[in-house]
């Protein structure tokens, strides 16, 4: 107890990066995954088939190989980047087309007389699905994607490797010098990412309740 003690300060900053992660990466996932949903139904071939071809390639590649592009393959590139901030777009880029497959599974659901009326009044493609379908399918897998962010939460952590320093990170470090209080750490440690994933876990079952009452 002694460790977490004196390194609490170390803790509360790498909780605050943890928190930081977790809002830009998802707050840039949310916006680049509904693009590509919306391109995944477009009428344009050529955008319905990039999408396809982003959503396969990223979903299916590990995100440490991600991370590991953005850290030292753009430098490469000339492409120089602060470290949190290449951890940020890895993340942001990795948990994209799981929001991405999350939007348009509730675009799936919304019925079809819903984009047969809004074409009927004489709306097109882009304001029948701003404005008719996605509303609507937001509110349906709003829950999805709450779990998605859980995801990325946990997913913060392979941040570290990157010398970002997040919680696993500052916990390792304070493992070092006080190898006698690993598990009092490592308890310590998950019980931040708890702080963060049962208030969303809780959030997503009671707007799931919501909306099955709305259906």
């Amino acid at each position: 107890m002694d460790a977490i003690i004196e390194n609490f300060p170390r803790f509360i900053d790498a909780f605050l990066m943890t928190l930081r992660l977790l809002v830009v990466s998802g707050i840039g996932a949310l916006v680049i995954g509904t693009l590509v949903a919306a391109m995944r139904i477009s009428p344009v071939p050529a955008f319905r088939g990039f999408a396809t071809v982003y959503t396969e390639i990223v979903r299916n590649t590990p995100l440490t190989l991600v991370l590991f592009f953005c850290a030292f393959v753009l430098p490469q590139l000339g492409i120089r980047l602060d470290y949190t901030v290449a951890a940020t777009i890895g993340l942001t880029i990795y948990t994209s087309p799981f929001v991405a497959e999350a939007v348009r599974s509730g675009v799936n659901g919304v019925s079809v007389g819903q984009a047969e009326a809004a074409r009927a009044i004489g709306l097109g493609f882009g304001q029948t699905l701003g404005l008719v379908i996605l509303p609507q399918a937001i509110r349906m897998v709003i829950p999805p994607l709450i779990n998605v962010l859980i995801a990325l939460t946990k997913n913060t952590s392979v941040a570290a490797g990157f010398a970002v320093l997040e919680l696993v990170a500052v916990s390792r470090q304070v493992i070092q010098l006080n190898g006698d209080a690993t598990v009092t750490i490592l308890v310590a440690v998950a019980a931040f990412y708890l702080v963060i994933t049962v208030p969303l876990g809780q959030a997503a079952n009671l707007l799931e309740r919501r909306v099955m009452v709305q259906r």
